[in-house]
């Protein structure tokens, strides 16, 4: 048995529902997808061998396969070529898996990607007329504190290697609002499509966090 336990390094959170894939050197094959469970865990009935581990559709790990192996992520989204992930970095890489229902939408002149609820699966190819069109697609008439608060989800994300937390953005937006503003009512008020850990993480080019998958 083989066991791919998946989490982040920031928050040491087990990362569940994520697609894991082994390819078996000496068969040439893959094996899988196997999607972890709550624990973090993806198990495949398989004796120790060498090969590969696709997580997202990329290569995390190659090398002997047997027991549990650990594979820390700042995020699912970070280039192969860049597994360290270290905050101030914003990640880069498709996210896509074999089978992934994908959507494609223009924006300006360029077909977009993104899976079945809107969300980018290239974070490269998140721009500010990706958010416009991503917004009026959802029926979202965005104004400056839309895009303070996808500014900020941003931000937070590079110089921490996670979402923010609605907590966070209360504390945050409290601050630089005021109490009435930065309330949960009202930031989930202005992003009526799920509040701004969905929609406002969605238009910010960002995944789904964690109580979403």
């Amino acid at each position: 048995m083989i066991a791919v336990r998946v989490l982040l390094k920031a928050t040491k959170e087990p990362l569940k529902r994520i697609p894991v894939i082994i390819h078996v050197d000496a068969e040439d094959k893959d094996i899988g997808p196997v999607f972890t469970d709550r624990s973090g865990v993806a198990n495949f009935d398989l004796h120790s061998n060498s090969g590969k581990i696709l997580v997202s559709g990329v290569e995390r790990y190659h090398g002997r396969l047997d027991g549990e192996i650990l594979i820390a992520l700042w995020s699912v989204t970070e280039s192969a070529d860049d597994s360290t992930g270290t905050p101030g970095e914003f990640p880069s890489g498709s996210n896509a898996y074999p089978g992934m229902t994908m959507h494609r939408f223009v924006v300006e002149g360029r077909t977009t990607a993104t899976e079945s609820e809107g969300y980018l699966i290239n974070p490269d190819d998140w721009s500010e007329s990706f958010v416009k069109a991503r917004a009026a697609q959802e029926g979202l008439r965005l104004t400056g504190e839309h895009w303070e608060i996808i500014r900020f989800l941003r931000d937070y994300y590079a110089k921490h290697g996670r979402q923010a937390s609605v907590r966070e953005m209360i504390k945050h937006f409290r601050t630089v609002w005021d109490q009435q503003r930065g309330s949960n009512h009202y930031l989930h008020s202005l992003f009526p499509g799920g509040g701004p850990q969905k929609q406002g993480n969605r238009l910010a080019g960002l995944l789904r966090t964690k109580g979403e998958h």
